[in-house]
């Protein structure tokens, strides 16, 4: 189960989606974190928040404790909240002091193996959140939460992803935003989702409730870099026109901390090109690869002669040459960022 569908099951059902154990498992933070407050929220709208809740990591607490509270009777509500982080702190290991004498010459039963017995028959008056980055494929309570569909994964957002994750995000804020400027606000951010949610969020008390999205709140509050302005670096870079480059790369009124976003904004659009060449080089039609790509459609025929004459390897050189940036930027020291990036750009045109 994706973390959208519990949400959305969750708004639309109400305590009827709630299940009584939910493993969530994934390194996305962002996702993971929203899952819990849901779940918690949820779960405890017929009682007094926090009154039947308890929390707790694996390795500092016990999975006798976690059992414990999981099984206790909840107090003036329908149900108990449960929650268990950082799981993977038991795989393979045996709870201490579980030994017994009749078993010490024995593997203890492991903690995860607990819950997954548990999870077989859980209590129907609790919901008992499991968490954890990774945990192993073929671990009992991973298997069973496969079969039984209380999996819920929290993978980081592929980058082709991004622009369509931004859409509906500022959809449901109530924002509309266009498919442009929601792939454009996704190459100044990058695939970091707390990230964009936050941006997001401030952009709608920016421009106030139910009002549009728009590039100039974008360029007010995310990084001063519009579309039209890539667009001209990029075609001075094709074009090896240096001194063009150079003087678009100079008109982006680049504050420190604001080289990471217009990196992020080449980026884009050097992806946008090697994807639009992959799709030209397999027979599409400009106007077909420039839609598989994202590019404007404006764009197609100019940028179909561009990359017919670029050497061969240059789009690999220009993608290496952004990830070499991008360590720069993140390490610079003396060397100021808008140096960085102006000698990627000079790299970029030779």
């Amino acid at each position: 189960m994706l973390v959208d569908e519990l949400i959305r099951a969750l708004d639309e059902r109400g305590e009827e989606a709630l299940r009584p154990v939910v493993l969530v498992l994934g390194d996305e933070a962002h996702f993971a974190e929203e899952v819990v407050k849901k779940l918690s929220r949820v779960c405890q709208r017929s009682g007094i928040a926090g009154f039947n809740e308890d929390r707790f990591i694996a390795g500092d607490n016990s999975v006798d404790d976690v059992l414990a509270a999981a099984r206790s009777i909840p107090m003036m509500a329908k149900r108990r909240f449960v929650l268990v982080r950082s799981l993977e702190r038991w795989e393979g290991k045996a709870e201490e002091g579980e030994k017994s004498e009749k078993t010490s010459k024995k593997k203890a039963e492991a903690p995860l193996d607990r819950l997954a017995a548990y999870a077989a028959d859980p209590s129907p008056v609790t919901v008992l959140v499991l968490m954890a980055p990774k945990l192993h494929a073929s671990r009992r309570i991973v298997t069973l939460a496969k079969k039984e569909g209380f999996l819920v994964q929290c993978e980081p957002l592929k980058r082709n992803a991004v622009a369509s994750f931004v859409s509906q995000r500022a959809r449901a804020l109530g924002h509309p935003i266009s498919g442009a400027l929601a792939a454009h606000l996704g190459d100044l951010i990058g695939t970091d989702v707390g990230a964009i949610v936050d941006a997001l969020e401030r952009l709608s008390l920016y421009v106030g409730p139910g009002a549009p999205l728009t590039e100039d709140a974008v360029v007010a509050l995310v990084a001063p870099v519009r579309t039209a302005m890539m667009w001209d670096l990029t075609d001075a870079v094709c074009a090896r026109d240096t001194a063009k480059a150079l003087v678009a790369l100079s008109e982006i009124d680049m504050a420190r901390g604001a080289e990471l976003p217009v990196l992020g904004a080449i980026a884009g659009s050097v992806r946008k090109l090697a994807r639009f060449q992959a799709a030209v080089e397999a027979g599409d039609s400009p106007a077909e690869a420039a839609e598989k790509a994202g590019l404007p459609p404006f764009k197609a025929s100019s940028m179909s002669q561009t990359v017919r004459r670029m050497p061969r390897g240059t789009m690999g050189r220009w993608l290496h040459l952004l990830a070499e940036t991008d360590l720069a930027l993140k390490g610079q020291g003396r060397r100021g960022g808008r140096a960085i990036l102006e000698g990627m750009v000079l790299s970029m045109c030779r």
